[in-house]
């Protein structure tokens, strides 16, 4: 198999809610964000959607966000993502371990996960057996301290790029 770009999401959050579910375990939180953005690539256009991650005991989010891409030319494509925004401890892990850490990346989460298309439209009809895959990060704006951050100030961007299939070894 091999990843084919398809397009880049970029989009920020203007709206959120939180709840926090306090257990002997620990606090989990639940989350709602409506998503505004853009697409570029082979799918360009405009996002709308939501999100509503859980936020799990180790703190990395559990991504369940649908939307709808209204592309350039007219077409309407609903979108499925599902994956993971990674914790802050375990994204400095994983960067330092790129030999990526650095100012840069101090104020980012990576978010990994996969996505699925669904669409009427004749052109990207091919989207509707596509499946996925997504690399991104939650980018925070630097130097502004964790509690006075706002939500809206906060850039996400996903890389999704189409799994092409090639058969497995005999």
């Amino acid at each position: 198999m091999r990843l084919e770009p398809l397009y880049t999401l970029r989009y920020t959050h203007p709206d959120d809610w939180e709840i926090d579910l306090k257990g002997p375990n620990g606090t989990e939180e639940h989350h709602f964000l409506f998503a505004e953005g853009r697409t570029e690539g082979r799918v360009t256009g405009a996002f709308r959607g939501s999100n509503h991650p859980r936020r799990r005991t180790d703190g990395t989010y559990a991504m369940n966000m649908q939307g709808v891409l209204r592309t350039n030319d007219s077409a309407t494509i609903m979108a499925d993502y599902r994956g993971y925004g990674r914790s802050r401890a375990r994204s400095d892990e994983l960067y330092e371990a790129a030999s990526m850490a650095g100012e840069a990346t101090q104020y980012r989460r990576q978010v990994v996960g996969f996505a699925r298309h669904v669409t009427d439209s004749a052109e990207y009809l091919w989207l509707n057996d596509a499946v996925c895959a997504l690399a991104g990060e939650v980018r925070s704006p630097v130097g502004v301290p964790s509690g006075e951050l706002k939500q809206g100030d906060v850039k996400l961007v996903f890389s999704v790029s189409e799994l092409i299939f090639e058969p497995p070894p005999e």
